[in-house]
């Protein structure tokens, strides 16, 4: 078993800064891929980023790339997202999940945390 707990959310205006932060709890995480989703109201949960576990080359959705880049630290158990440059239509509630592989799907996902939400004012 994996938990998953999201924190670093809140309300930042168009143009700022956020740092999410995925704390892990139970075993393998190391052995994880992990990737972060976001899902707005009226919306399905879109992937965002995702890193193998061993934190080699990293993958991102178009729509925020060079904007957003996702970390891990296996030291402690934690996956990052640091997002720049925020729009409004990054407003969404911003999941992590812990998976086999890498990927955008969520299926292959098994494990997530409760969310944690982002609101980016115009």
């Amino acid at each position: 078993q994996v938990q998953l707990v999201e924190s670093g959310g809140g309300l930042v205006q168009a143009g700022g800064s956020l740092r999410l932060a995925c704390a892990a709890s139970g075993r393998t995480f190391s052995n994880r891929a992990m990737g972060w989703f976001r899902q707005a109201p009226g919306k399905d949960r879109d992937f965002v980023a995702a890193i193998p576990w061993s934190a080699g080359s990293t993958y991102n959705a178009d729509s925020v790339k060079g904007r957003f880049t996702i970390s891990r630290d296996n030291a402690k158990n934690t996956v990052y997202l640091q997002m720049n440059s925020l729009k409004p239509e990054d407003t969404a509630v911003y999941y992590c999940a812990a998976g086999r592989r890498v990927s955008s799907r969520r299926v292959d996902y098994d494990y997530w945390g409760q969310g944690t939400q982002v609101t980016v004012s115009s």
